[in-house]
């Protein structure tokens, strides 16, 4: 029981510092995996509130990552792009351009780990996040845990639509009601940019996916 308490305890302490917007990782599509690690969580940390967002639009990640045998591992503090400058500004950037990731992650019990690092790999893979695609590529270099895979076959990390709003898996007419009766209450669901908090830009940004169709 104490040893319950304890974690209990740790685990609300650390995602404290998390990214507040809901994850938009994909609730199948989910897992990258380490070599030496194992599979990595993008989505649950705290329900899914303190998950990885993906903010393709400003250009970073966000939240935390679940490592089942080695603790959470850090993708940034959500007030990206970072400047990956000092302890108190690193972060995942994701290149608008190209995709490509960039900058450092921590975790607790595994030190930095190089999102730039697949591109040093023989032949180079790095990192990146498929816009069309809303999925991840490549590889990213933990000095301490090696090379982690966000492609692994059948288990990858995806993006959710941003215009599925009730989750169905297409996108009409009743996912812009949702979203906008949504809006109107406030529904943390609709920072869809992933700055942490909910405003016209944000239905700016579902109106524009809305019409592309995802």
């Amino acid at each position: 029981m104490r040893h319950t308490l304890l974690t209990s305890i740790v685990t609300t302490c650390l995602l404290a510092g998390a990214a507040s917007a809901q994850s938009n990782v994909d609730a199948t599509n989910k897992y990258s995996w380490g070599e030496n690690i194992g599979y990595m969580n993008w989505r649950d940390a705290n329900g899914g509130l303190s998950g990885v967002a993906v903010n393709d639009s400003l250009g970073y990640l966000a939240g935390y990552v679940w490592c089942e045998n080695v603790g959470w591992l850090n993708l940034g503090a959500g007030n990206g792009p970072y400047g990956n400058s000092s302890g108190s500004d690193f972060g995942v950037n994701v290149d608008l351009v190209t995709g490509h990731l960039s900058g450092y992650a921590w975790g607790e019990n595994i030190g930095w780990v190089n999102f730039s690092g697949g591109a040093m790999a023989t032949p180079a893979q790095p990192a990146r996040f498929d816009t069309n695609n809303r999925r991840f590529f490549g590889y990213a270099w933990g000095e301490n845990v090696g090379w982690i895979n966000l492609n692994d076959g059948a288990k990858f990390v995806a993006a959710a639509c941003r215009s599925d709003f009730d989750g169905t898996g297409f996108v009409d007419t009743d996912d812009f009601t949702a979203f906008v009766l949504a809006f109107e209450a406030g529904d943390e669901r609709c920072d869809i940019d992933g700055t942490g908090f909910v405003d016209t830009d944000d239905f700016t940004a579902f109106v524009l996916a809305f019409e592309f169709g995802c």
